[in-house]
C-alpha cells in the first residue's frame, strides 16, 4: 500500500482551531495538564480569545479529549496515546538491521468494514506495509514489538524475502515522493515566523513524520531528510517552549 504523502507545496497545511491551539500545548506540557488562567495566556499569541477558548474546552471535555480538576485541564487517556505516538514520531527506536522483515499475515474473515479500516490503520501506525492484500512487511529494525492481539486476527513471522530489500522498499513505499514532501515542508517552517503560522507548518511536519517508514539507512535513497525534518521539529518544540515558558520539551502540533 503507497502512503499519500506526493503533495505540493503547502498541502497539508490546515488552519488550526482552538481545539488544535489547546491540545498542541497540553500535548507537549509535561505533565500535560495546565491551568485555565496559564491557558488564556499561552493561546493569546495564537489569535484565540479568552470566550473562545473557553467555549473550546467545554466542548473538549464533553467530547472526551481532556479531563478538568477545578480549574486544571488535563489530556484524557486517548490523547495521551496520542502524544506517545507523536514522541515516538520525533524520536523513532531503531537497531541495526540484520537483514530479516517483519511481517503480518492477516488470516480472519468476516470482519465488517469498520473493523477492516481500522486494522489497516493500526498495521500502518506500526510503519507496516502492504505488499499485497492481507499481506503486511516492514524491515525489522524497529525497536518495539508487534502487538500480542495480532495473533487473534492472523500470524506473525520474521521473513527474509527473495526480491532485493532495496527493490522491495521501494514497492512498498513511495520514497521520493516523501523525501520532496519533507524537503518542502522544512523550506516552509523557515520562511514563516508568525507564531500562528509556524504552529500549522509544524502540525503538517508532525503529520508527515507519522508517515515516515523509518527504514535502515541502506534502504533510503541518498540525502534522505527525514533526520533533519525531526531535528528541526526538535528545535521548534524547545523554543516554543522556552517562549511560552512551559516545563518539558515544548509543545506538540496537534
Amino acid at each position: 500500500m503507497h502512503m499519500n504523502t506526493s503533495e505540493p507545496d503547502g498541502a497539508g497545511l490546515r488552519p488550526l482551531s482552538a481545539r488544535s491551539v489547546v491540545l498542541s500545548l497540553l500535548l507537549g506540557a509535561h505533565p500535560p495538564e495546565l491551568p485555565v488562567k496559564d491557558l488564556v495566556r499561552l493561546v493569546e499569541p495564537f489569535g484565540v480569545g479568552g470566550s473562545t477558548l473557553r467555549a473550546a474546552l467545554s466542548r473538549m471535555v464533553a467530547a472526551g479529549d481532556l479531563v478538568r480538576t477545578d480549574a486544571v485541564y488535563g489530556l484524557s487517556d486517548r490523547l495521551l496515546a496520542r502524544r506517545r505516538r507523536q514522541d515516538d514520531a520525533v524520536h523513532p527506536g531503531t537497531r541495526a538491521w540484520t537483514g530479516d522483515w517483519e511481517m503480518a499475515v492477516i488470516t480472519a474473515t468476516g470482519r465488517g468494514p469498520a473493523e477492516r479500516a481500522e486494522l489497516r490503520t493500526r498495521l500502518t501506525v506500526l510503519r507496516l506495509a502492504e505488499l499485497r492484500e492481507g499481506v503486511w512487511l516492514r524491515p525489522a529494525n524497529l525497536v518495539r514489538p508487534l502487538p500480542d492481539d495480532l495473533c487473534s486476527v492472523g500470524r506473525t513471522y520474521t521473513a527474509r524475502p527473495d526480491e532485493p530489500a532495496h527493490e522491495l522498499a521501494g514497492r512498498l513505499w513511495p520514497l521520493e515522493a516523501w523525501a520532496a514532501t519533507a524537503r518542502s515542508l522544512r523550506a516552509r517552517v523557515v520562511r514563516v515566523d508568525r507564531p500562528a503560522d509556524r504552529l500549522t507548518a509544524f502540525a503538517a511536519v508532525v503529520r508527515h513524520l507519522l508517515t515516515d517508514p523509518v527504514l535502515p539507512p541502506a534502504l533510503l535513497p541518498a540525502d534522505w531528510p527525514g533526520a533533519a525534518l525531526r531535528e528541526a521539529y526538535a528545535d521548534y518544540r524547545r523554543d516554543l517552549a522556552v517562549s511560552l515558558g512551559l516545563a518539558g520539551t515544548g509543545p506538540c502540533p496537534p
